[in-house]
């Protein structure tokens, strides 16, 4: 149980009342930029004459899918897991709840720590790196979660996975390599819908150019630019 007391940024998140299992604490991992989307350097760094080009687009695609997040009807809280300070402050000025990384034991414990700290009886797991996303789909894609205890969202390329949901029970992420199947056979049940920006997460140049062709939020479109420079090719 985390002291409230240890970090005067975080909020308290509630937990849902009068049974509503619609109000969803949505858990997003952030990692350190230092490691964040290395296979994106040959095209994003390249957008910038400083090393803090890439860093801007690891931020800006974080900050859209968190303020898409925040944007969903069905959501009502976002906690986001990081000990990186500045996708801390950014989050938060866009109403995030921030926690430390206190297990900082990798990917899947941070969600744990997460999924704990929120307390909620609806909560999902998402991936930070969906620029493309829409507060729609992801709405769609929480109310279609409600039909099983576990669900998730494979993303684009059908191996991985970008949203896990659990409604009372425990999340048990295993996101890494063949996670789609990893969930599955842990029982989570597939989800599929018209749900492009939600399926499309950006781990390579193609992944991001993928992105931008459906349309990405704000704070990623205005890095776009940059991109036709011929520095920038990938």
């Amino acid at each position: 149980m985390i002291d409230p007391g240890r970090a005067a940024s975080r909020h308290r998140v509630a937990v849902c009342s009068h049974g509503d299992v619609r109000m969803w604490s949505v858990i997003i991992p952030a990692k350190r930029l230092a490691v964040a989307k290395t296979r994106l350097r040959p095209l994003t760094a390249g957008s910038s004459p400083s090393e803090a080009g890439h860093d801007r687009w690891v931020l800006a695609m974080l900050t859209d899918t968190v303020a898409a997040t925040l944007a969903s009807p069905s959501v009502r809280a976002v906690v986001v897991v990081t000990d990186e300070p500045s996708a801390a402050a950014a989050v938060r000025e866009l109403g995030a709840t921030t926690v430390p990384d206190e297990p900082d034991r990798g990917l899947n414990p941070a969600l744990v720590h997460g999924a704990r700290f929120a307390g909620s009886r609806a909560v999902a797991a998402l991936s930070s790196d969906l620029p493309a996303l829409r507060a729609g789909e992801l709405t769609a894609a929480l109310a279609a979660a409600e039909q099983a205890p576990r669900c998730f969202v494979a993303d684009a390329a059908g191996t991985g996975t970008t949203l896990l949901t659990a409604v009372d029970t425990v999340l048990d992420p295993h996101f890494g390599h063949g996670s789609a199947r990893a969930h599955r056979d842990g029982g989570a049940r597939p989800l599929a819908g018209d749900w492009p920006g939600l399926t499309r997460d950006v781990d390579d140049p193609a992944d991001l150019r993928a992105a931008l062709a459906l349309g990405v939020g704000p704070r990623t479109a205005a890095l776009a630019g940059r991109l036709d420079r011929p520095t920038a090719c990938a």
